[in-house]
C-alpha cells in the first residue's frame, strides 16, 4: 500500500456532464498528473468511497449487535429469544445477488459519476428512513428496520459498480496500480473504523438489559451520525469529475439480469475456472459466518460489552489487511498455490482452535488469545482469497472479463446471503444441544476442511477464447 508522497498539482481539464456532448474518444477524460492524489477528482471518489464503506459497516454492525438475545445468560442458558443475524446477512445480502446486474447495465449506460452521486443521495434518503425506523421499533418491530437494511443493501449495490468501474476511466493508465492501491487501504480503514465505531454508539446508549425493540429506539441518535456521514459522503462525491457514458446505446437485455450466455458457455468449458469461482463462493460463505459466529461468541458465551466485541470483528480486517499485502509479496516469489495452502489450512486451524470450550475453563484461547487468533485467522484468508480473485480476473479471455468479474460478485453475495441461512440453522442445532457459542466456528471449519484437501488452483492449462459470436448463440 503506497503512503501519499511527492503530492504536486496539475490543471484538470473540465469535461462536460452531458454525454452528448461530450469530448470525442481519443481524447482523456484528465490530464496527467503526478500522482493520484494531486488529482482532485480522485480525492473526492476515495473521500467518497470512504464515507460509503464506514457507514454501510457502522450500520450493519449496529443491526448485527441489536439481533443478537440480551448478554447475562451462562455459557449453557438458551437466550433470551432467537438470534437474528442470519435475518440480517440474508436481508441485506439479497439485493446484490437481485440487481447486480442492472446496477452493472447503468453503470455503462450512464455515466459513472451520475450513477455514484444519484446513490449517494438514496444513501441520505436511506439512513433517514433508519432513523425512523429505530425510533417506532417498538410498534413495528424489526419489520421496518429489515426494509431499511434491504434498502441499503440496494443502495450499496448500485454503487459498487460505478465505484469499481470509474476509475480507468478517470485516471491515466500509469496511475492505476497506485490508486487502486489507496483504494484498497482507504476501503480498509473505513471498513475498520467503521465496525468499530458501533459498538462504541451502542454502548453509550446504555442498552443492555432492554428489550432489543426497546434498545433499538434508543439508537436513533446512532442513525444520526449515519445520516451526517451521508450527508458529507454525497457532498464529496460531487468532487469526482464528470466521465462520459461507456455504452450510452447500451441496450437493456436478459444477460443484465441472470448468467449471460457467453459466461455459461466459458464457465461450462473452463473446468479450473469453475472450480475457482465455487472455491470463492465457499471463502465468502465462511467469511458471512465469520462476523455472526464473533459477534455471537462474544456477546453471549463471553458477555463483552458491545464496544469490545466490535473491536474484535475489527481485527479481522486488521488481519486481512496486512495478510493481503504478505499474500502479494508471497505470491510475486513463490507458487500462488503454496499461498492458498497456507491460506486453507490456516483458516481451517484457526477455525478448530476458535471452536473448543472446555467444562469449568472456557474458551481454549482465552480472551487474551481470542485477538490473535481473529487477526490469523483474518490473514489466512487474505492467502486463501487473493490468489483466487486474481485469477478469476485474468483467466477469462478480455471479452468477458468485465462479465466475469459480474457473475463472480453475484456468486460471492449469494454464498454470503447462504450464510446467513446456515448461520440460523446452526443457531437453532446450538440452542436445542445447548453447546457453547464457539461450537460455529468447528463447523465453519468443516465446511472449508473440502477446500483445503481437494482444492488447487488452475494448472498452466491454456484459458478458453469464446468468440462472442458462436457463445451469444449456444445454450
Amino acid at each position: 500500500m503506497d503512503n501519499a508522497s511527492d503530492l504536486g498539482s496539475a490543471p484538470l481539464e473540465v469535461v462536460d456532464p452531458n454525454p452528448s456532448e461530450a469530448p470525442p474518444a481519443s481524447e482523456p477524460a484528465a490530464a496527467k498528473v503526478a500522482h493520484p492524489l494531486s488529482n482532485p477528482s480522485f480525492v473526492g471518489f476515495i473521500a467518497t468511497q470512504f464515507f460509503g464503506a464506514f457507514n454501510d459497516n457502522l450500520f450493519k454492525q449496529l443491526m448485527l449487535l441489536l439481533a443478537i438475545p440480551a448478554v447475562g445468560q451462562a455459557v449453557g442458558e438458551a437466550a433470551q429469544g432467537a438470534d437474528l443475524q442470519g435475518v440480517a446477512t440474508i436481508v441485506f445480502g439479497i439485493p446484490f445477488v437481485i440487481f447486480g446486474g442492472v446496477a452493472g447495465y447503468l453503470a455503462d449506460r450512464y455515466s459513472k459519476r451520475r450513477v455514484i452521486v444519484l446513490s449517494k443521495v438514496a444513501e441520505i434518503a436511506v439512513m433517514g428512513l433508519g432513523l425512523f425506523a429505530f425510533l417506532f421499533a417498538p410498534s413495528v418491530g424489526f419489520s421496518g428496520l429489515w426494509i431499511v437494511l434491504f434498502l441499503m443493501g440496494t443502495q450499496s449495490a448500485f454503487f459498487g459498480p460505478g465505484k469499481y468501474g470509474i476509475l480507468p476511466e478517470m485516471m491515466q493508465p500509469n496511475q492505476l496500480a497506485r490508486a487502486n492501491g489507496i483504494v484498497l487501504m482507504t476501503t480498509f480503514i473505513a471498513i475498520i473504523f467503521g465496525t468499530a465505531l458501533a459498538g462504541p454508539l451502542k454502548d453509550m446508549v446504555n442498552t443492555d438489559g432492554m428489550d432489543r425493540l426497546v434498545a433499538a429506539r434508543q439508537l436513533w441518535v446512532a442513525s444520526l451520525i449515519c445520516i451526517g456521514i451521508a450527508v458529507v459522503g454525497t457532498l464529496v462525491s460531487l468532487l469526482i469529475q464528470p466521465v462520459r457514458a461507456a455504452e450510452p446505446h447500451l441496450k437493456f437485455g436478459s444477460e443484465h439480469i441472470a448468467i449471460a450466455k457467453p459466461m455459461r458457455r466459458l464457465l461450462r468449458q473452463d473446468r479450473p475456472l469453475l472450480l475457482a469461482l465455487i472455491a470463492s463462493c465457499v471463502f465468502w460463505l465462511i467469511a458471512g459466518l465469520t462476523i455472526q459466529a464473533v459477534n455471537s461468541l462474544c456477546k453471549v458465551q463471553l458477555q463483552m460489552t458491545d464496544t469490545r466485541t466490535s473491536l474484535m470483528v475489527a481485527l479481522i480486517s486488521i488481519g486481512i489487511a496486512a495478510g493481503g499485502v504478505a499474500a502479494g509479496w508471497l505470491s510475486r516469489s513463490g507458487s500462488d498455490q503454496r499461498v492458498i495452502s497456507l491460506g486453507t489450512w490456516g483458516v481451517v486451524i484457526c477455525c478448530a482452535l476458535l471452536s473448543i470450550t472446555l467444562p469449568g475453563v472456557g474458551l481454549l484461547v482465552g480472551e487474551f488469545g481470542l485477538p490473535l487468533m481473529l487477526i490469523l485467522l483474518g490473514a489466512a484468508a487474505a492467502f486463501f482469497a487473493i490468489p483466487i480473485q486474481v485469477f478469476l480476473q485474468a483467466r477469462p479471455p478480455a471479452e468477458l472479463k468485465g462479465r466475469m468479474i459480474a457473475v463472480m460478485n453475484q456468486a460471492n453475495f449469494f454464498a454470503i446471503v447462504m450464510s446467513g441461512a446456515i448461520y440460523m440453522l446452526l443457531d437453532r442445532l446450538i440452542v436445542e444441544m445447548d453447546w457453547p457459542r464457539s461450537a460455529v466456528f468447528a463447523a465453519m471449519g468443516i465446511l472449508f476442511l473440502p477446500v483445503a484437501i481437494f482444492f488447487r488452483l488452475g494448472s498452466g492449462d491454456e484459458p478458453l477464447s469464446v468468440p462472442n459470436g458462436d457463445a451469444e448463440t449456444a445454450d
